[in-house]
């Protein structure tokens, strides 16, 4: 299962299926990537914002991790269909919604990836700032050079940078956390409790929000393994890589926001780095800090990448994408996540925290729907080419998707608490915000019992597109797979 040395640097594939001869890769590189995705500044952020909002350490640690292990179940049961059916993950959802329906989600999840690019690209640019001494724009614009250059070259330089930043990032939290632990009294900040509903459930929503916010995506750096890469192995590697790390960069943040005195807030960075003292060590935890933001960065352009070409596709019939369009895609998608960061970076971490926490109403419903068609409904078995065929078996739009996203959606909209919006039930509930729970949970059951009823015809196998070059026999046993 190691990479062919033939496989190009650039990668030659956009959104079509990638064919058995060019599958490679193994397991661990899904756990190093996801692990170095989530070993950053803005996971350490996230969690800061549990203690920075009023919660209390220990139960903002029991509740981060219930996130962690609930919404890290969700994105890694999305990651396990990327082998299968060598495909990125939001083309799939063209079976639910239809060849054309499936633009609705496609189109918020570009909005998602431009706002998580831009807030990325806010804090890589205080890095970089500090580490070449100039002003945090200048350090905005030189991060995006290089997000462009590595999204450009694509899957296997992505998956490099990950591996590379996972081994970065564990020796600056190991370092992080010794400082730390010199400088403060961990013991006595975890004796100091006071719960509250309101608190502990918000530590729980920023980490499943965190986690399930990497569904739309997470199959697209799975989709070159081997199709007979198991399932669970699959779910276990990328699931676990997401959930260490960031349950890891998260509770740093918590220690970190709990010991700031209220000096974290709007210098995260810099209090982040603080913690190291100055000189030569600060100038490498900067450095790794910005490091650390590229995998990331580099998955949500990729990723936005992807869905601009899949709705785009959706519409012309083909799944094919040019080195040259792609290269036009990125410089839009990077260009426009980095106005955004040099227009907002000034009120970032409250404009964050209601930005994440929004994103639930639109992402949950559509991932409760792909999961259950995918694991319940059709039980793996997608009519691969019929993806690019607008009159084909999904039709141009899927009613029944569509209508349950819909419901989903708008079910929530009592229960959320944002600055952007506040539901009529949020006070009656004590201030707790319960909609990404709901989101979840009953456009699940309600798709499951709808579909079991009308669902267009299931085919009986898996069935993928014939290969060029490939004998009849491994066509034949594609088409059965």
């Amino acid at each position: 299962m190691a990479a062919n040395d033939t496989t190009p640097l650039i990668e030659k594939r956009s959104i079509d299926y990638i064919p058995e001869a060019e599958r490679h890769g193994r397991l661990f590189s899904q756990f190093t990537l996801w692990m170095g995705a989530n070993l950053q500044i803005t996971a350490i952020v996230t969690g800061a914002l549990a203690v920075v909002l009023g919660g209390d350490v220990f139960w903002s640690l029991i509740g981060l991790l219930i996130g962690q292990l609930i919404g890290g179940g969700v994105m890694a049961l999305h990651a396990a269909q990327g082998p299968k059916l060598g495909l990125p993950q939001m083309i799939s959802s063209r079976v639910q919604f239809g060849v054309y329906g499936a633009a609705i989600p496609i189109v918020l999840v570009c909005l998602m990836y431009l706002g998580f690019t831009a807030t990325g690209t806010v804090l890589s640019g205080q890095a970089l700032g500090q580490l070449f001494g100039v002003s945090d724009s200048v350090g905005i614009l030189i991060f995006a050079s290089v997000i462009v250059l590595v999204t450009v070259l694509g899957y296997r330089v992505i998956h490099f940078i990950g591996r590379v930043a996972s081994v970065i990032g564990v020796i600056a939290f190991v370092y992080l956390f010794s400082r730390l632990m010199s400088q403060t009294d961990v013991g006595a900040l975890l004796q100091i409790r006071h719960f509250s509903w309101s608190s502990f459930l918000l530590a729980v929503s920023l980490a499943a929000s965190w986690q399930i916010a990497f569904g739309p995506y997470v199959a697209d750096y799975s989709r070159y393994l081997p199709s007979r890469t198991s399932s669970v192995k699959t779910f276990l590697a990328a699931g676990a890589g997401s959930v260490i790390g960031a349950q890891v960069a998260m509770v740093l943040g918590v220690f970190a926001a709990a010991m700031s005195n209220g000096q974290f807030a709007g210098h995260e960075v810099a209090y982040i780095v603080g913690l190291s003292g100055t000189g030569a060590t600060a100038a490498l935890l900067y450095f790794s800090i910005a490091f650390g933001k590229v995998t990331i960065s580099t998955l949500n352009s990729y990723g936005s990448f992807m869905c601009i070409a899949t709705i785009i596709s959706g519409f012309r019939g083909r799944l094919e994408v040019t080195r040259l369009q792609r290269l036009v895609f990125v410089l839009m998608i990077v260009g426009t996540a980095t106005l955004i960061a040099l227009l907002g970076q000034h009120s970032f971490l409250g404009a964050f925290k209601s930005f994440i926490l929004f994103l639930l109403a639109f992402f949950t419903p559509w991932s409760a729907i792909n999961l259950v068609d995918y694991y319940c409904i059709t039980r793996e078995r997608y009519d691969v080419p019929a993806l690019a065929d607008p009159n084909g078996r999904y039709g141009r739009w899927n009613l029944l998707g569509i209508s349950v996203y819909v419901f989903g959606v708008l079910v929530q909209l009592p229960f959320i608490s944002t600055k952007f919006y506040t539901g009529p039930l949020v006070a009656a509930l004590g201030d707790v915000d319960i909609s990404w729970i709901i989101g979840l949970v009953l456009p699940a059951a309600l798709y499951y019992v709808c579909a079991k009823k009308w669902h267009g015809t299931v085919p009986d196998h898996l069935i993928l597109p014939k290969e060029q070059g490939a004998s009849p026999i491994t066509n034949e046993l594609a088409a059965q797979a």
